[in-house]
């Protein structure tokens, strides 16, 4: 069965100090942060992530995992940082709001598998939450607009069509919409409660996609379980190759701890577990057994 890493030739994650550069508000609760880091930006893919602490402090002792979300250029055109989101729900997130530019942090990257190349037809990606993150970084290079990695990677063929399918609670809490304002992406959003876009939930749109003349080729989703979970059964239901990013809580980020573990199938009647910071953190949805 196809895995993720069979399409990316992932570099050696580093331990480094990392300068932040600004931090932005994006929606309630959720901000942009931007850190000088020319290492690590100069290597990662679309779909891989980090690590980041905060410097002398005990409390959390380990860092937490945050999804590329693009990097940043020079005047030259050379990666020479990077940008995440995140979402305050603990005592680093709540503390980040604070780090100001010029302030070191501690970042481990870039790690996991990222997504595989897209391949022909349309690539449809379908984030819900913060889960949007992820996908800017992977639709500007599915458009040809950017190339990421060290050898630049070259996608082999790309998608005649690329869509962001965003669902969230609310207008409030929707992030980045304007950064997804790219040439050649069709955006498509939906909340639940009917603040902005279609009244219900980012599945809905799916559905649809699925059920028109010219259903999605492939599917990349990120977000909470319970849509990931939604969204893997409508594309195996249609035979549509789906991948999905897990949000899995980590904690050592290199396979150690097994804290992070992720049921996925081996055969038709055995499952094993399989690491979401080392094996993931993108799979295959034909293999995840929710």
């Amino acid at each position: 069965m196809t895995t993720a890493s069979e399409f990316s030739d992932c570099a050696t994650p580093q331990y480094l100090s990392a300068t932040v550069v600004e931090q932005e508000q994006m929606a309630r609760d959720t901000y942009r942060l931007r850190l000088e880091c020319p290492p690590i930006s100069d290597v990662i893919l679309p779909g891989q992530f980090f690590m980041v602490r905060e410097p002398g402090v005990n409390d959390p002792l380990l860092g937490r995992p945050f999804a590329l979300y693009d990097t940043y250029l020079d005047d030259s055109g050379t990666p020479v940082g990077f940008d995440f989101g995140y979402v305050v729900v603990g005592k680093l997130t709540s503390r980040m709001t604070h780090w100001q530019p010029g302030d070191q942090v501690e970042v481990w990257g870039p790690l996991g598998n990222g997504f595989p190349q897209p391949g022909s037809g349309s690539l449809v990606m379908v984030a819900g939450g913060i889960g949007q993150t992820p996908f800017l970084a992977t639709a500007r290079e599915a458009l040809q607009q950017r190339k990421y990695g060290q050898p630049r990677r070259t996608l082999d063929t790309f998608p005649d069509q690329v869509s962001l399918l965003y669902g969230a609670r609310s207008k409030e809490y929707l992030a980045g919409l304007d950064d997804f304002r790219l040439d050649g992406l069709d955006i498509d959003v939906a909340t639940d409660d009917g603040s902005f876009g279609h009244h219900g939930y980012v599945t809905d749109l799916l559905q649809q996609r699925i059920d028109s003349s010219s259903p999605p080729a492939t599917i990349f989703c990120c977000g909470p379980e319970p849509m990931m979970e939604a969204v893997s059964k409508l594309a195996l239901k249609a035979k549509i190759p789906c991948w999905l990013s897990l949000e899995t809580p980590m904690a050592c980020g290199f396979g150690a701890c097994f804290s992070c573990v992720a049921k996925v199938r081996i055969s038709d009647e055995e499952w094993d577990y399989r690491r979401t910071c080392v094996e993931g953190p993108v799979f295959n949805a034909e293999t995840l057994v929710f």
